[in-house]
């Protein structure tokens, strides 16, 4: 099981966004910024692009009200979307607020944010979705 699995089934802690009968969206932990969003399919499949073509879109219309959400939330320019896959094996994509593309630059160093914090960040984006 990966640890996104695990999170899914609950025997991680997270901080849900959305679910629904094939995808999960919860805060990042770790984020690049306030509102960092990971969207990861229920099944597990490494590689992104595995996953079947119907998912595969399903995945992102899923994804589409939390960016909006996200954008609402945050003072950004727009939501970035990057798929990199390389920190867990485990299809999944990232939302966050961005105003330049240097913001998706995942080599910066990540935020370190309290539970509260990042319960705030939640009821923020909870309240545009």
């Amino acid at each position: 099981m990966t640890i996104f699995s695990k999170i899914i089934a609950g025997q991680i802690p997270s901080y849900k966004i959305a679910e629904n009968e094939k995808f999960f969206a919860f805060l990042d932990i770790f984020p690049l910024a306030e509102g960092h969003v990971l969207v990861v399919p229920k099944v597990e499949t490494d590689k992104f692009f595995d996953l079947e073509d119907a998912y595969l879109s399903e995945m992102l219309l899923f994804a589409k009200p939390i960016a909006h959400a996200i954008e609402k939330a945050f003072d950004c320019n727009r939501c970035g979307i990057s798929v990199v896959g390389l920190e867990v094996p485990h299809a999944h994509l990232h939302l966050l607020p961005i105003n330049d593309a240097d913001d998706l630059n995942f080599t910066r160093d990540k935020l370190e944010m309290s539970k509260d914090e990042l319960k705030r960040v939640q009821e923020t984006i909870l309240r545009y979705l």
